[in-house]
């Protein structure tokens, strides 16, 4: 921790660090009283359209898990007021804790429409928050992204599944234009667009490499969802060839530093290989990673090759809080179990980076996680005499393992202060927080009624994830083979 000085903040960014500096006349004063300034965190990968959602499924393995998180169907269409608020629950959640970016990869049931896209971004602007947002919608049919459902559905269900529900590719282009003209690169930068495939196996080849075009010719982020789970190996066994995700990608020409790999667990030596040729970053979310079942990043290997990480939440309903300090301890934790050298495991200093800096680089932001001269001014204080940090022993340490975000008392996003001792300044959390509880309320008998819609597919679905476990793979990314 360094000495006690001041810092002054000019045009959003961090424009000065030293001791005493003189206070221009038309600057506002924020006392430190000596605790901790630093970086806010950045959530380096979520999915906000289930921010309403929290606590509502059981553990599942992913391919199960969307079935009931995402089905495009019509009594699912929120209105542009449910999206905007249930937006907001996630920017309250996040800016109290000291989240102060964001990579939203935002999916739209059934499909994208304007104004729900306007509702989502509109919501992070009047939060304060700093926000890139995709859309991630796939594109091919359930029969096309998943392995064994084809020779297991029945006649009927089998036709049902062969039939995309989503938009078309041209459709999704549309959306990704309204987005980059109507809210890329405004409220002075602070909020920008990024693309999304979802993920490779989710999209044709000809879409996958438009999205490319469209990330080239406005320098955004590329998000793509790779090896998350076992299932997803086998597909690249079963449906390409013995080739995995990651190298389809690469084959395909479109693996490059723009691209955040989200998870990357089921990967091999070759995989991570490519993915530190490219300059692409890697997403980790251990907190969705456990509560789905999908398995342990290998933490160490990633970074021995020096591959950017960043930290995220994922989503409400696969970690059920959006709070980024926990995702930090499970980090630091979790991978103890990866390694049986304890001189490899997890540090401190490496978990925060990948909170803060890893994020920025994830984001394409230059300076974002830092508190370097000329980044931005997004910046949270710590209250060093709350509970956690009482004695202080190691900084670094207390802040990754003892934190979860209560000692926060106060979050600024590009020099302007949005919350103060717990409460957001920009937008009246009361009246939106009990808005959200009625109008989701009345969500309830619509969420039930998808459910039941989509209980015919289980068993099914069970099937092809019982096979998927069953076959021989070269790799293993879960600890319950040590007890077969």
């Amino acid at each position: 921790m360094s000495p006690a000085c001041d810092l002054r903040v000019k045009g959003g960014k961090v424009a000065q660090i030293g001791p005493d500096l003189t206070p221009e006349p038309d600057e506002e004063i924020i006392e430190g009283h000596v605790n901790l300034l630093m970086p806010g965190l950045i959530n380096g990968h979520f999915h906000s359209a289930v921010n309403h959602m929290k606590g509502r499924l059981p553990s599942l393995p992913l391919e199960v898990f969307m079935l009931y998180e995402c089905p495009e169907l019509e009594v699912l269409r929120p209105t542009p007021r449910e999206a905007y608020l249930r937006t907001m629950l996630g920017c309250i959640e996040m800016l109290r804790s000291g989240t102060t970016s964001v990579q939203d990869d935002c999916f739209f049931v059934p499909a994208p429409e304007p104004e729900i896209i306007d509702a989502v971004a509109q919501a992070y602007t009047d939060s304060g928050m700093r926000a890139r947002l995709a859309l991630d919608q796939p594109e091919l049919s359930e029969l096309e992204k998943l392995p064994f459902l084809r020779d297991i559905l029945p006649d009927d269900l089998r036709h049902e599944l062969s039939v995309p529900t989503g938009a078309p590719a041209s459709a999704l282009l549309e959306s990704y234009a309204h987005l980059i003209d109507t809210w890329h690169d405004t409220s002075d930068g602070r909020i920008k667009a990024a693309v999304s495939c979802s993920a490779p196996q989710r999209v044709s080849p000809d879409y996958f490499a438009q999205l490319d075009d469209l990330s080239i010719r406005n320098d955004l982020p590329f998000y793509a969802h790779m090896l998350e789970t076992r299932l997803q190996r086998v597909f690249g066994e079963v449906c390409l060839s013995g080739r995995s995700l990651v190298r389809y990608t690469h084959d395909l020409g479109l693996l490059s530093d723009r691209m955040n790999v989200i998870h990357a667990i089921w990967v091999d030596d070759p995989d991570l290989d490519l993915l530190a040729a490219s300059g692409a970053s890697v997403a980790h979310n251990p907190n969705s990673n456990l509560r789905l079942g999908s398995g342990v990043m290998r933490w160490r290997a990633i970074q021995d090759r020096k591959i950017p990480v960043c930290l995220g939440v994922d989503e409400a309903i696969a970690d059920d809080a959006i709070n980024m300090w926990s995702v930090m301890k499970t980090a630091a934790s979790l991978h103890t179990l990866s390694d049986w050298d304890y001189e490899r495991w997890p540090q401190a200093v490496e978990v925060l980076n990948a909170a803060t800096q890893g994020g920025g680089t994830a984001m394409r932001e230059p300076g974002l996680g830092t508190m370097a001269i000329g980044a931005p001014a997004d910046l949270i204080l710590i209250d060093l005499k709350a509970l956690p940090f009482v004695p202080l022993n190691n900084l670094p340490r207390q802040l990754v393992h003892c934190e979860l975000g209560q000692s926060v008392r106060l979050t600024m996003v590009a020099g302007r202060v949005v919350t103060r001792n717990g409460r957001l300044q920009t937008v009246d959390e009361d009246a939106i927080l009990a808005e959200a509880s009625a109008v989701f309320a009345g969500k309830q008998n619509a969420m039930n009624l998808a459910d039941k819609r989509v209980e015919k597919f289980l068993p099914y679905y069970r099937e092809m994830y019982l096979r998927a476990g069953q076959y021989d793979l070269p790799v293993e990314r879960r600890i319950d083979h040590l007890a077969r």
